[in-house]
């Protein structure tokens, strides 16, 4: 059996010995882009490799993208068979934040047509705290060749975006923290609001409060509220730098409401724009 949105502690660790699993540790954090790294020699899950979103699961930013921007494919298939994925491994991803960082690297390996990858459903923290097993160090896979092809129309850009700001068939969704939606308390990116039209749906709203996510049914039930009868391939997700809205894609594949759209950009590429309209709290 293929996992394809989630895998439990339970299921991995009966895993464990599978020589088709590869198992990611994509822990990072936002202000500090070592830490993870850090954390990960530290302590992971056994025979994790590590991936590193701002090197890894991103390229260079330049005057006009958004903070991470894809990486050049390419060189992303490079780096997958580097960490031993091909077609015929089940990839496991995981970090420590609801999947804030692995559900980038989820949905990167699914735009490139690799469906077995599945999130660790309550990451790493769940994990220690049920006292399974882990070691330190550096752990690499033997390399091999991944060969992927991209979904086209699959994400949208930013001119895409601003053509379609009046469209009723064009539902943008800001996955960020409602207070950074209305333009408040915004520490990471220069100016504070939203794309104009947007709607706010927290990535957070997925989760229990025992740190895993919500059953298809519950989400089903948020994402219908939330899409007004509209087909999921008329909604596009945003969030700061397209990293976390892709724990919102992989909440809504749970649900079985495939074909949502990512605009990687995001706010973080929307907002260097001085032509781009900006709403905020006020508007």
């Amino acid at each position: 059996m293929a996992y394809k949105t989630l895998i439990s502690t339970d299921q991995l660790q009966t895993e464990m010995e599978n020589s088709s699993f590869v198992i990611i540790d994509c822990r990072f954090e936002l202000d500090n882009s070592k830490a993870g790294f850090v954390a990960y020699q530290q302590s992971h899950i056994p025979n994790a490799v590590y991936a590193n979103l701002d090197h890894d699961l991103a390229s260079e930013v330049t005057a006009e993208s958004g903070r991470h921007p894809l990486p050049d494919m390419n060189f992303f298939q490079s780096k997958l068979g580097e960490w031993g994925i091909d077609s015929t491994k089940q990839v496991i991803v995981y970090d420590q934040f609801h999947g804030a960082f692995a559900s980038r690297l989820w949905w990167m390996l699914r735009y490139l047509g690799h469906e077995a990858v599945a999130v660790l459903d309550g990451g790493y923290p769940k994990w220690e705290k049920e006292n399974r097993p882990t070691e330190s160090g550096i752990h690499q896979n033997d390399p091999v060749v991944f060969a992927g092809t991209v979904h086209q129309g699959w994400t949208v850009s930013v001119a895409e975006v601003m053509q379609n700001l009046n469209e009723s068939s064009f539902k943008l969704i800001d996955s960020r923290a409602p207070d950074r939606f209305h333009g408040e308390n915004e520490t990471i990116d220069p100016l504070g609001g939203h794309i104009p039209g947007a709607v706010n749906y927290f990535f957070g709203n997925n989760i229990t409060p025992e740190g895993v996510m919500k059953s298809p049914q519950e989400l089903k039930q948020q994402f219908d509220i939330l899409l007004e009868n509209q087909l999921p391939d008329e909604s596009v997700f945003y969030c700061g730098s397209g990293v976390s809205a892709c724990q919102n894609l992989l909440a809504m594949a749970h649900a079985g409401l495939d074909g949502a759209k990512l605009y990687v950009g995001s706010w973080s590429e929307w907002s260097k724009g001085t032509n781009r309209p900006i709403a905020t709290d006020s508007d």
